[in-house]
């Protein structure tokens, strides 16, 4: 049997057994009987263990946000077999109001590289079973590791069925989900064509610890998502949405000081809301960039861009833009950062990178509605026809310009960057060079940028149709930037990564509707990156 890690991400009690009294804890089931009514989860395996999540409603009145509800026991196993005949760990916690009645818990001790079942009991109650996966041991020499990529998921934009799509594949070894994981956002707003799908709770726009606990569970009654969730274990980040509208350390474009309370508590809010519902390594006031291995095939390394970097700078034309005294990693996550790409043994370096780090120039051909409509999608204005957007890594271009260098200096190979953020589809190279690009072939890395899972994308600003008005805006911007090989503004979501020693690959899949529920999803193109190239090409075949 393993423990539960010493840095345990909840209060532990002692051994308990269903729904045994002990100490004045609650013993009686919920009322509805639904006890796991938000579902279980795992997160960030490493080659030992694992992170297991659920919340339980102990009684009707306990519901999410409200802070009531007494103190429960929970007991969790995890399984070598599905029926639970070969029990590898075991364990019991208290779980109660302080943190919104959830279980998060870093088991330690699991064998390397295996599919694991996991599930809680608690209150008279045991949990669905759940299918995770270890990491292999760092030294293993893995085949294969195969991902679905996904981001940018507004509940009232549409359904979640990129989930669905994920979780029937039976495939994947985890999924990594880069950002805006759900929208702060009150009932009807950030709606490009005024239709609200199914509307948020509460309804108001979060700003305090109960918007934000109410926000995560309501994200988590989807079915989808709850399936998937229970089918493979998640590495997740955060992008702005889980806070604010282009949040930076000191604030956010969409929060008003005063108005909406001080920045540095609905931050706090966010972010503690986000370690008790979420199935990540992380705890309020620490760090949440970090690195998962994947034998000596691959390493991840997840950026948190966010808490740490300096204000986006007011226009394109801003000097701010290349001053080094601004970062978007910070100082301490840059150090990292680098350090990992130069020390790393792993053959890919994949980097879960919340915004863009290929430079982007939109050029000056585009009519007025166009360049006004990209400039909606990215956040930032329209300057004398060329919006940049200042929000990704084009505004931070000394911090881009260090990470770039340090893969150019080196000599690092097989770096892949793997993007949520502007809801579209891009796959790119990174030229150390981008002015002498693709004349002098100094690729140093690639981007592959997965689309959104419902939220609005060209076509949804400018009201037309898919693949209309978005095909001459795509060309012009190719045509302006060489080292982008593919770009597709209108599809909703979402992708799958297949890392092999010979290459990359990344399929995008396109959703039929996002506002039905059943909606198919179908392939529509396909990427590769040759070991050793920094190119990425296009392949007619899907991943096998």
């Amino acid at each position: 049997m393993s423990q539960i890690r010493r840095r345990s991400l909840i209060k532990a009690g002692g051994v308990l057994a269903g729904a045994m009294s002990i100490g004045g804890l609650t013993t009686t089931a919920s009322a509805t009987g639904s006890v796991f009514a938000h579902g279980i989860a795992s997160g960030d395996p490493t080659p030992d263990g694992l992170v297991l999540w659920t919340r339980v409603t102990p009684e009707p009145d306990a519901l999410p946000g409200s802070g009531v509800g007494a103190a429960c026991a929970v007991d969790w196993e995890v399984a070598a077999d599905e029926g639970f005949a070969n029990v590898v760990a075991r364990g019991s916690l208290i779980t109660g109001a302080w943190r919104d009645h959830t279980v998060k818990v870093d088991v330690a001790g699991l064998p390397a590289g295996q599919w694991l079942w996991y599930r809680f009991r608690a209150l008279g109650e045991v949990s669905r079973t759940g299918r995770t996966r270890t990491a292999p041991a760092a030294d293993a020499p893995l085949q294969r590791l195969r991902v679905g990529v996904v981001s940018c998921s507004n509940w009232q934009a549409g359904h979640f069925a990129a989930y669905r799509h994920l979780a029937s594949r039976g495939d994947l070894d985890a999924v990594l989900h880069l950002g805006d994981y759900l929208y702060e956002y009150a009932p009807g707003e950030f709606q490009a064509r005024d239709v609200v799908v199914r509307p948020h709770d509460p309804p108001v726009e979060m700003t305090t610890l109960e918007h934000y606990r109410r926000r995560h569970a309501q994200y988590k009654t989807d079915p989808d998502l709850a399936d998937l969730h229970a089918s493979v274990p998640f590495v997740v980040t955060w992008d702005d949405h889980e806070s604010a509208n282009d949040a930076w350390s000191g604030g956010a474009e969409n929060h008003t000081e005063g108005a909406e309370g001080s920045w540095t508590d609905r931050r706090s809010a966010s972010q503690r809301a986000y370690a008790e519902w979420m199935p990540v390594r992380y705890e309020p006031g620490g760090f949440l960039h970090r690195r998962l291995r994947f034998g000596t095939l691959a390493e991840l390394s997840m950026l948190d861009l966010r808490s740490h970097r300096s204000q986006q700078v007011s226009t394109p034309l801003d000097p701010g833009i290349g001053d080094p005294a601004r970062t978007i990693t910070g100082d301490e996550q840059m150090r990292w950062l680098t350090g990992g790409l130069a020390n790393s043994t792993a053959q890919w370096k994949l980097i879960g990178n919340p915004v863009m780090i290929a430079p982007v120039r939109f050029p000056s051909t585009l009519s007025i509605e166009e360049r006004r409509a990209i400039g909606e999608l990215t956040g930032t204005p329209e300057i004398q026809g060329l919006p940049y957007n200042v929000d990704q890594w084009d505004g931070y271009t000394a911090d881009r310009d260090e990470v770039l260098g340090v893969l150019h200096e080196r000599g690092i190979t097989d770096t892949v960057f793997l993007t949520g953020d502007i809801h579209s589809a891009w796959a790119a190279e990174l030229p150390f060079s981008p002015a002498t690009y693709p004349l002098d072939g100094n690729s140093v890395g690639t981007e592959l940028v997965c689309t959104s899972v419902t939220s609005d994308n060209l076509d949804d600003i400018l009201r037309v149709p898919p693949r209309t008005a978005s095909l001459a805006v795509e060309a012009a911007i190719r045509a302006n930037n060489p080292h982008v090989k593919h770009l597709d503004f209108d599809s909703h979501g979402f992708s799958v990564l297949d890392v092999t020693a010979e290459r990359v690959q990344m399929d995008w899949f396109a959703l039929d509707d996002r506002t039905r529920p059943s909606t198919g999803a179908q392939r529509t193109v396909s990427f590769e990156v040759p070991a050793g190239s920094q190119q990425v090409h296009q392949v007619s075949e899907g991943i096998r």
